[in-house]
């Protein structure tokens, strides 16, 4: 018999799907079999596969030893990543971390062992914050992500609730993320709205800017202003009123004015002691700004979090 005592992040879902993601080796079949035969009872009751937990409710399973040992005979990739982190900003709900250029936020199909977010496990670990063992209906995720090549703040949620939150904060733009780049030229206007149609070209990984919409294409508007002239260059602030893949990228490109380090859109490498080897684009700026309820999350509403010029690697 083993005992679980149901905890905040695991509570809110149904039974099958918290008893799936603890114990991936038990068959589905089987687990009916042992709801339907009492072999797991809540609060020492009969519960159904449909039965929604509640945090504090004890769950008491009397199945097979096998399901228990592969329960505990885990490896865990995450620890081979490194666990330092830069970390602008942390308290018992999120991380909000400066992450480099050059490194991944999730794994991708030419995935090795170190990303963003195994650093973040790897830190909540050691940390003794996160236990894969103990929390298998939870692991802590990344609210935002940012291109490999590019730098910037990134949201990490420790627990169920505030990851909920977040999500849905970032899709009704109760986030605002600005953005720092350094493009080629000066900038005819000091500001102003660009605006257009995005289509992707999913072999290549890249975008192009269109004037008019066509079947695959997406809605783009980004928001910019120039915030001074480097010599023959401009250093521009960025506010993406949408979020698209390499939005800020290929849009400037498509005003003549790509950003400095980015070959795919324009930029021509200056031989290989180029200075610019990433795209000269940061994700400096996180304001919280919400219209509705944010739930745990309301004591971050209205205040805003930035990375150091010292920090952004084109700036220096």
């Amino acid at each position: 018999m083993k005992e679980i005592i149901i905890t905040k992040n695991d509570a809110g879902q149904r039974l099958d799907k918290f008893i799936s993601k603890r114990f991936k080796t038990m068959p589905k079949s089987l687990m009916y079999k042992y709801i339907r035969k009492k072999c797991i009872k809540i609060n020492n009751k009969r519960c159904e596969i449909s039965t929604f937990l509640n945090e504090g409710d004890v769950l008491k399973l009397f199945i097979k030893d096998e399901f228990f040992e592969a329960d505990t005979q885990e490896n865990y990739e995450f620890l081979k990543a490194p666990a330092k982190l830069d970390i602008i900003y942390e308290d018992s709900n999120i991380l909000l971390v400066n992450k480099k250029p050059g490194v991944i936020v999730h794994p991708d199909e030419k995935y090795h062992f170190d990303s963003l977010i195994a650093r973040v496990l790897h830190y909540l670990y050691d940390k003794g914050e996160y236990d894969p063992n103990q929390d298998k209906a939870f692991t802590p995720a990344l609210v935002n992500r940012i291109d490999r090549n590019t730098g910037g703040i990134v949201i990490a949620a420790k627990n169920a609730e505030s990851l909920r939150i977040l999500n849905a904060k970032m899709k009704t733009r109760e986030l605002t993320k600005l953005y720092l780049c350094l493009v080629q030229g000066t900038l005819k206007r000091q500001e102003g709205l660009l605006t257009g149609y995005l289509e992707k070209d999913q072999k290549k990984n890249k975008v192009k800017i269109l004037k008019k919409p066509t079947q695959n294409s997406k809605i783009v508007k980004t928001k910019y202003t120039v915030i001074k002239n480097i010599g023959n260059n401009s250093l521009v602030e960025v506010d993406l009123l949408t979020g698209r893949t390499h939005q800020i990228r290929a849009h400037m490109a498509s005003i003549g004015h790509p950003l400095l380090g980015d070959t795919k859109y324009g930029y021509k490498r200056k031989g290989e002691d180029d200075f610019y080897k990433y795209q000269a684009l940061y994700a400096y700026k996180l304001t919280f700004n919400f219209e509705t309820d944010g739930g745990c999350m309301n004591y971050l509403n209205g205040k805003s979090f930035q990375v150091s010029n010292e920090s952004i690697w084109f700036l220096r």
